[in-house]
């Protein structure tokens, strides 16, 4: 079993790889690694995509690698390989990004992403820190996890699901903040498990556990 965090030059690795590799551990989950080789990508059993940054980069240095990005695309698409996008990761699964011009994303989870405009207009943005996770739908991610459980954020846009099943969790920030997104073997967390301590490390050794 062969878990590859995709390295497309987005965002510093190393927090996700130990957290991954501890947990892969814990579980008995295999192997995990970072790549940039398209071939490791392809022949993963599971696809991990971190993200930090603007999403119109993001997507550019994505699809920039291209050997990278056409065998992640058949990977999830074709052969149906469980993938879990983190922060700009998760953000890149939906149809459309609106940070600074409009952008295309993965189209796999139908929606936009679009800046946090929080009710409470002292409520800062970014969005950065510990939130409570209030769960919407059950899945298999979340053995152990509870409304409550909290999750660590950094983000200024937010992904709006144009399907509310499609909506796993959400945390609450001057009005409602979609938290996990997930369809078939797809799923996308805005939150850091990595960095989320506890509930974080669960969640990452449930998707290294995950048969869809």
């Amino acid at each position: 079993m062969l878990t590859a965090i995709i390295d497309y030059e987005s965002g510093n690795l190393h927090s996700a790889e130990k957290a991954f590799q501890r947990m892969a551990r814990e579980v008995d989950g295999g192997d995990v690694i970072v790549t940039s080789d398209a071939e490791i990508v392809a022949r993963a059993d599971r696809l991990v995509l971190p993200g930090d940054g603007a999403f119109p980069a993001c997507a550019a240095e994505l699809r920039g690698h291209k050997g990278i990005y056409d065998a992640m695309v058949e990977a999830v698409e074709t052969k149906g390989r469980p993938f879990l996008g983190i922060c700009v990761g998760m953000q890149l699964m939906a149809t459309t990004g609106h940070e600074y011009t409009q952008t295309p994303g993965l189209d796999w989870v139908a929606g936009d992403v679009e800046k946090i405009a929080p009710s409470d207009t002292s409520l800062k943005v970014p969005h950065m820190g510990w939130n409570d996770l209030v769960i919407d739908q059950p899945h298999a991610v979340l053995d152990g996890i509870k409304t409550g459980d909290h999750t660590y954020f950094v983000h200024s846009y937010q992904f709006h699901v144009a399907d509310a099943k499609d909506r796993i969790a959400h945390v609450t920030y001057g009005g409602d903040v979609t938290a996990i997104v997930g369809r078939d073997t797809m799923l996308g967390m805005q939150f850091h498990p990595e960095k989320s301590q506890s509930v974080g490390l669960r969640m990452i050794g449930n998707f290294l556990r995950w048969t869809p």
